[in-house]
C-alpha cells in the first residue's frame, strides 16, 4: 500500500483553532467559521425539513386518514439494524398518535428481504387495511400490485436505489429521488422513518417528542455504514448524546452485558457492540422480538432478550470467524482469485446470516470488492456483496442481472442470487464491469496521511480536539495521522481469542507508547524500524481520561534500506515414522514437545498455553488451525521442527462431544467449576470456536449452565434444564463447520509436502 503525503490546503479563514483540526475540516469542503459551528454543533446546523422529502406529503396525508378512520395499519420492516430501528421509530410514533398499529419484520431464513407475497397474504387476512414499509419495498411492484386486487393500500418508505419505474403504491418516500447533494439524500431506512415521524407528530398530538426517537435514528444510521453528512450527521451527533443517557431499558441491559459504560459510548460502539447484536437476531434468528426490546420499559424483559443477544452474537462471531478463514485458506490455495478486479468466492454451507461480514473484512484486507456465494442443496448460489469507495456494486451486479435470479442493495453492499452453472460467467462479466467503473481508481491500494505527527505530540488534549469532528464513518473518516522511525518493543495479543494485538512502540526519544491493532492477530510485521499510521481518540481506561493509539497501517521504515529476513527453522519429516515414540526417546536434551489432546501425558508434553523458548521443538499433536502453529512457532522460535502432526481423533461432533463432556464433568466435579476456553481447547487440540460451541451445544441440551465470568475464563454448573433443540440443532452446525475446517487443515498437514508446511 502506497502512503500518500497531506496535501496543502490554506485554512486562514479558520484561524485561531487547531491547524489539524483546521486543516480536517478545509478537507471536507468547510473554509467558513459558520460552516465550521454547523459541521461541529448540532445545536448551530439548521435540519432540512420532513416535506423536503418526495413522496412525503401524500404519505403524511394517507397515514394520518388511517389513523384517523382507526384502520389497521401493518409497519412491515427489515430485519437489519436498519429495519429494526426504522420499524421501532414508526411504530412507536403511530402507538404514541393513537393509531391502530402492529408489525411485522421478515425473518431471513424463511423470507428474506423484501415484501414477501405468502406472508403479505397473512397479514392482509389479518385485517391490515394499510401496509406502511421501511427501510424496504422499493422494488415490491408485484406486492403493491396483489394488495391493490386485495383492496388494501401501500405506502412505502425506503432508500435503496429506485428501479425504472416506481411501485404505484399510495405514495413512495425515498430520498434517492432527490439530488445527490441534497441534505437529506443519503439517508437510511431509519433516517426516512424519522422524518416520517417528525411529521406526523407535528400533525398530531401526542406526548412523544421526535427528539427522544433520535437514539434509534443514531443506531440505525451508524449500522446501515450511511454517510455521516447533512441532516444524517446531524440524527447521528443528537442520537448519540440521548444514546449516553441510556434511557431505554433494552440498550442499557445490552451495554451492561457487553460492559460499556453509557456515558463514554460514540459510534464505534455502535458499530461494533450494539450494532452487531442486533444483528445477530435478524441474522440468525428472528428480528421481531427487537421491536419489544427497543420499546420495554420491564427491566426483568430487557435483561432476557438482551441476554438472548448476546448468545446469537457469540454464535454469529464463531460463525464470521469461520467463514473469513475458509475464505481466506482459499485465496492462498488459489492466489490468482486475487488477480481479479473483484473477489468472488462460493462455499458449500457457509451461513448467509453472516457472509456479509465475512465479505466486509475482507474488502478491509484487500481493497478491493468481494462477493461471498453460499451453494445450497437446490444448485442456488445466494450471497452478499461488498465494496470499496467508487465502485456502486449493486450498478455492477445489474450488468449481469440476464445471469442472475434477484439481487438488490445500493452502492456499497448487494444481495443476490444465481445458478451455480452461471457462476464463471457471472464472474468474467463482473469483472468487466468491475474494471470499467474502477476508471481513474488507482490500482494500487492508497492510504492518505492527513498529517505526519510524532507519537510524544500524540497528547490527550489532541485527541480531545480532533474528537470534536466526530462522529465518524463514511463521508467523514477519521483523521489518520502517522509518525516515522518506530522501533517495536513489545507485541501482546489480546481479546477474547487473542484477535487483537497490543504493540508498545518506540520513538528516537526512547518514550514508548502502546498502540492498539484491532483485528491484528496473524498479520505480518516489518522486520527493523517502522513507520506507523494511526488514529487518535480519547478514551477511558479504569476511569482515566487518556490518549488511545490505534494503528492503521504499518510499513518499515522509509530510510531503511537492509531488512534482514527471518529465518524459519530446519523442517524435519517425522510423519512417515511407523515409531515416533522411538524417535522421541532418543532425542538428545534439551527439547519441547508440543502435545495436546489424550496423547498429552504420554509423551511428558506441553499444550499450547506452556510453551516456552527452545532449540528444537517436536510438534506431536497436529494444530488445529494455521494460526494455532504459527503462535507456537513464534512463542517457542526453535531452530528445527520436527513434525509429526499425530491425529487426536477428535474431529468427528460424536467423539470431540463426548470428551468435551468429560472435561466439563471433571471441572464441575473437581475444580468448583472453574474452566477457561484456552485450556478446553488445549485439552482438546481444538480451536477456540469449537470449544465455545460445543458448550453451547451442551448448554442447550440442559446438561450444562455457564455462569458469568469472563469470556476467557468462566464457571459451568452441572444443570437440569428443558433442552432448547433449535438453538442446540444452530450450535452442532457451528461445530460441525469448525471441525471441518480442523480436519481440513490436519489432512493437509498430513500429504502436504514437508517444504510447504511451515507459514512464510
Amino acid at each position: 500500500m502506497r502512503w500518500l503525503d497531506p496535501p496543502h490546503r490554506k485554512t486562514s479563514i479558520l484561524d485561531g483553532i487547531h491547524p489539524l483540526l483546521a486543516q480536517a475540516l478545509a478537507r471536507r469542503g468547510i473554509s467558513s467559521r459558520e460552516a465550521a459551528r454547523a459541521f461541529l454543533d448540532p445545536d448551530a446546523y439548521r435540519p432540512a425539513p420532513a416535506a423536503a422529502l418526495p413522496g412525503l406529503e401524500a404519505a403524511l396525508e394517507r397515514i394520518a386518514a388511517a389513523v384517523r378512520a382507526r384502520d389497521s395499519i401493518c409497519v412491515w420492516g427489515d430485519f437489519d439494524v436498519d429495519g429494526q430501528t426504522a420499524t421501532t421509530v414508526l411504530v412507536s410514533t403511530l402507538a404514541a398518535i393513537g393509531a391502530n398499529v402492529t408489525y411485522h419484520i421478515p425473518v431471513r431464513a424463511r423470507e428474506n428481504h423484501g415484501v414477501n407475497l405468502p406472508r403479505l397474504e397473512e397479514v392482509i387476512a389479518a385485517g391490515a387495511q394499510l401496509v406502511l414499509t421501511c427501510d424496504t419495498g422499493i422494488a415490491a411492484h408485484e406486492a403493491v400490485d396483489y394488495a391493490r386486487r386485495r383492496g388494501v393500500e401501500m405506502v412505502i418508505t425506503d432508500h435503496h436505489d429506485p428501479g425504472p419505474t416506481l411501485p404505484e403504491a399510495a405514495a413512495v418516500v425515498n430520498p434517492k429521488l432527490l439530488p445527490p447533494q441534497h441534505p437529506l439524500a443519503g439517508l437510511a431506512g431509519v433516517g426516512v422513518a424519522y422524518k416520517l415521524a417528525e411529521a406526523l407528530l407535528g400533525a398530531f398530538a401526542s406526548g412523544l417528542e421526535p427528539d427522544s426517537l433520535t437514539d434509534l435514528a443514531a443506531l440505525g444510521l451508524v449500522a446501515d455504514l450511511a454517510r455521516l453528512e447533512g441532516d444524517t450527521r446531524y440524527l447521528v451527533q443528537r442520537g448519540l448524546a440521548r444514546l449516553r443517557r441510556a434511557e431505554r431499558l433494552g440498550l442499557k441491559a445490552i451495554l451492561e452485558l457487553a460492559e460499556v459504560d453509557p456515558a463514554q459510548l460514540n459510534e464505534t460502539h455502535i458499530g461494533f457492540t450494539l450494532g452487531p447484536r442486533l444483528n445477530a437476531l435478524g441474522r440468525l434468528s428472528d428480528a421481531n422480538p427487537a421491536v419489544e426490546l427497543l420499546t420495554t420499559g420491564d427491566a426483568g424483559r430487557a435483561r432476557a432478550l438482551a441476554s438472548q443477544l448476546e448468545g446469537l452474537n457469540t454464535q454469529r462471531q464463531l460463525l464470521t470467524r469461520q467463514v473469513h478463514q475458509a475464505a481466506e485458506s482459499r485465496l492462498r490455495a488459489e492466489p490468482a482469485l486475487l488477480t481479479h478486479p473483484v473477489i468472488v468466492l462460493a462455499g458449500n454451507g457457509w451461513p448467509g446470516g453472516v457472509i456479509g461480514i465475512a465479505a466486509s473484512r475482507l474488502v478491509e484486507r484487500y481493497q478491493k470488492p468481494v462477493i461471498l456465494l453460499s451453494a445450497g442443496a437446490d444448485g442456488i448460489l445466494r450471497g452478499s456483496a461488498r465494496s470499496i469507495e467508487g465502485i456502486h456494486i449493486t450498478d455492477a451486479i445489474a450488468t449481469q442481472r440476464e445471469l442472475l435470479l434477484n439481487f438488490g442493495g445500493h452502492p456499497m453492499a448487494a444481495g443476490l442470487s444465481l445458478a451455480m452453472e452461471n457462476l464463471p460467467a457471472f464472474q468474467r462479466g463482473l469483472d468487466k464491469a468491475v474494471a470499467k467503473a474502477a476508471g481513474e481508481i488507482p490500482p494500487e491500494p492508497t492510504l492518505q496521511v492527513d498529517a505526519w505527527l510524532p507519537l510524544d505530540e500524540a497528547s490527550l488534549d489532541l485527541a480531545e480536539t480532533l474528537e470534536t469532528l466526530a462522529p465518524y464513518g463514511s463521508g467523514n473518516e477519521q483523521p489518520i495521522l502517522a509518525a516515522r522511525g518506530l522501533a517495536i518493543v513489545r507485541d501482546l495479543p489480546i481479546g477474547r481469542a487473542g484477535e487483537h494485538r497490543k504493540l508498545t512502540v518506540q520513538g528516537s526519544d526512547g518514550i514508548e507508547r502502546e498502540v492498539l491493532w484491532w483485528n491484528g492477530a496473524g498479520e505480518p510485521l516489518p522486520d527493523g524500524g517502522i513507520d506507523l499510521a494511526y488514529t487518535l481518540r480519547p478514551s477511558n481506561f479504569r476511569g482515566q481520561r487518556q490518549a488511545s493509539i490505534e494503528l492503521v497501517a504499518v510499513r518499515p521504515r522509509e530510510d531503511q534500506e537492509i531488512v534482514i529476513a527471518r529465518q524459519r527453522p530446519e523442517l524435519v519429516d517425522w510423519r512417515v515414522e511407523a515409531q515416533p515414540r522411538a524417535l522421541l526417546a532418543a532425542l538428545p536434551l534439551p527439547y519441547l514437545v508440543w502435545a495436546e489432546g489424550p496423547d498429552k501425558d504420554g509423551v511428558q508434553g506441553r499444550d499450547r498455553n506452556q510453551l516456552e523458548p527452545a532449540a528444537l521443538l517436536v510438534v506431536w499433536t497436529a494444530p488445529a488451525s494455521p494460526a494455532c502453529l504459527q503462535t507456537a512457532l513464534g512463542q517457542v522460535k526453535p531452530g528445527r521442527v520436527a513434525l509429526a502432526a499425530l491425529s487426536p481423533g477428535t474431529d468427528e461432533p460424536a467423539p470431540f462431544l463426548s470428551r468435551l463432556a468429560g472435561l466439563v464433568k471433571f471441572a464441575i466435579n473437581q475444580r468448583g467449576g472453574r474452566a477457561s476456553l484456552g485450556g478446553l481447547a488445549a485439552a482438546m487440540a481444538a480451536r477456540d470456536e469449537a470449544i465455545r460451541a460445543g458448550l453451547e451445544w451442551l448448554a442447550a441440551g440442559g446438561q450444562v449452565r455457564i455462569e458469568a465470568g469472563t469470556t476467557e475464563d468462566f464457571i459451568l454448573r452441572a444443570a437440569r434444564n428443558t433442552p432448547d433443540h433449535e438453538a442446540q440443532a444452530r450450535w452442532l452446525s457451528a461445530l460441525e463447520f469448525s471441525l471441518s475446517e480442523t480436519a481440513a487443515y490436519r489432512e493437509f498437514l498430513r500429504t502436504a509436502a514437508i517444504e510447504g508446511i511451515l507459514p512464510a
